[in-house]
């Protein structure tokens, strides 16, 4: 299945179609039969590799092409692009070919990718102490909350769970918004009020705006010209959002307590916010539960005009009622309640996470990366061996790990198991019989990839359904590029149609605006209506 070239919106439908047996639904329907003739390949932990022995349990024929793959052919089996001499069997071949169907397209850039650097596009003084990465997101996020107020006459932006505040600085600097920034770790919010107060600084020193003391930039990229930032801070709130309190009753008090004094609550009383007017609420990779209560408040706030949410962390998703009036972060909608084998475990929502475009990548340069998995599942046979009652410890050996020899590796690794390298056979031949397999752990891997977008997909058309049920507009957009930002797609949803937000993206596209230093491709005008 070829991949689609660009970025585009889904499921973006009239708010008054019926639910019943929709394209949503369907796709539901199929992810959770997909999953569930391949539960064990979904649920399998890859240190079980050698423990439980993980590939004796794949067809034969798979284990027999799997065996002989080269990296670049495994890349081909991920993206669907084929491999050089990859003979498949059918089997295999249709299997990936459904996971790439049901799982959303994530955008593909153009050209080859760049590392990271200066986003051009922001000012100066906003990229101070923010990483190319999150500049790419917080730009083009930032960019959809422009359109989203400009759609619903709602200038108030409450971005839950605002970290340093990056995201919210751009918007009340650089996009002239009013925003209150909410944290639950108080410390956070002060710093975050430290960094408002750098800038306002700087700009009352310079008082050029947009020209000066530009940092390095990325080589051969022209200089661009920016407007000048407006010098309104966000306003910060120390508080936790409560999933289980009326929408008007939100926040907690913060933990830590910081600095920054815990304020009035942004979404007010009975008569909208605070101000008497309504808001956009937003949350940038808003952590496990966090992303799911976000749309519970938007979905009975009167005061909430949109939201625009980008999850993440969904192994810390809970999967069963918590508390009486505090229901799971999954599922959400009634639709995927109601289907069976809809349940996904912690593995299963673990690997929803992973960044498929790097393992890909990796793949094709024949990273030495790849030889981590075997470290790890051959670590975990020799401390099972060593003690049974041992098993899944957090080892952590390092980001460098991949550098090592095994010996070197094992050495770090068992006596943060509790283990005494000197008496474990690190040199036996079983060691050596294991790291022979490399090849096959990597394939074993590669498979557990491929379904990593479909579960995914679930966890966000779950969600995207809950507020179809509530009646509400909604879209999934591949904002960011994934290629530096794995958790890309944004869920959207408003109480009026979403029609000229999504033509807003499009004209940003067309008139070459969303072309990021870091992501050479840019995005492709959005489509309404695909799916």
């Amino acid at each position: 299945m070829a991949a689609t070239p660009h970025p585009t919106p889904h499921l973006e439908q009239p708010m008054e179609q019926h639910l019943e047996h929709s394209p949503e639904q369907r796709r539901a329907a199929d992810i959770i039969r997909l999953l569930t003739l391949y539960r064990p390949l979904l649920d399998a932990f890859v240190i079980d590799f050698f423990t439980e022995g993980l590939w004796t349990q794949l067809p034969l024929a798979w284990q027999a092409a799997l065996a002989s793959a080269t990296p670049l052919q495994l890349a081909g089996l991920l993206s669907g692009h084929g491999g050089p001499g990859a003979a498949w069997p059918l089997s295999l071949l249709a299997f990936a070919a459904a996971a790439r169907a049901l799982a959303f397209p994530r955008g593909y850039p153009r050209g080859a990718p760049r590392p990271p650097c200066q986003n051009s596009h922001l000012h100066p003084l906003l990229r101070r102490h923010v990483k190319p990465k999150k500049q790419h997101e917080i730009r083009c996020l930032g960019k959809l909350l422009q359109q989203l107020s400009q759609a619903t006459g709602c200038e108030r932006v409450v971005d839950i769970g605002a970290g340093q505040g990056h995201l919210s600085r751009f918007l009340a600097f650089g996009l002239s918004l009013s925003v209150t920034a909410v944290e639950s770790d108080g410390r956070l919010a002060g710093l975050a009020e430290r960094f408002d107060r750098e800038l306002l600084r700087e700009l009352r020193k310079t008082r050029t705006l947009g020209h000066e003391d530009l940092p390095r930039r990325c080589p051969n990229r022209p200089r661009r010209t920016l407007g000048p930032l407006t010098p309104r801070a966000p306003q910060h709130m120390a508080g936790r959002l409560d999933p289980a309190a009326p929408w008007g009753e939100f926040l907690l008090p913060p933990d830590p307590p910081g600095p920054s004094p815990a304020t009035r609550n942004p979404l007010g009383g009975p008569e909208g916010s605070e101000d008497g007017g309504r808001v956009l609420v937003t949350g940038l990779h808003a952590c496990g539960d966090l992303s799911p209560a976000l749309l519970r408040h938007f979905a009975r706030s009167p005061a909430v005009a949109a939201v625009a949410s980008v999850g993440c962390c969904y192994m810390k998703l809970s999967t069963a009622l918590q508390a009486p009036g505090c229901p799971p972060g999954y599922p959400l909608s009634a639709s995927v309640a109601a289907l069976p084998g809809h349940q996904l475990s912690y593995r299963a929502r673990e690997a929803a996470c992973h960044a498929l475009e790097e393992y890909e990548g990796r793949l094709r340069r024949g990273s030495a990366h790849l030889r981590a998995h075997c470290y790890r599942a051959i670590l975990e046979s020799l401390i099972r061996d060593a003690d049974p009652g041992k098993r899944h410890l957090g080892v952590q050996t390092g980001r460098k790990a991949h550098a090592l020899s095994f010996r070197q590796y094992a050495h770090l690794g068992l006596p943060l198991a509790g283990l005494d390298p000197a008496g474990v056979p690190l040199d036996s031949g079983a060691v050596g019989a294991m790291l022979e397999q490399q090849h096959k752990v990597v394939a074993f891997c590669t498979l557990g990839q491929l379904l990593a977008p479909v579960v995914e997909t679930l966890i966000l058309l779950d969600r995207l359904l809950y507020l179809r049920e509530q009646g509400f507009h909604c879209a999934l957009v591949p904002l960011f590029n994934p290629q530096f930002s794995p958790r890309n797609l944004v869920l959207v949803a408003a109480r009026s149609p979403l029609d000229t937000v999504l033509a807003g993206l499009a004209k940003d596209s067309e008139d070459g605006d969303s072309s990021e230093d870091e992501d050479p491709g840019g995005a492709e005008p959005p489509r309404e209506g695909q799916s």
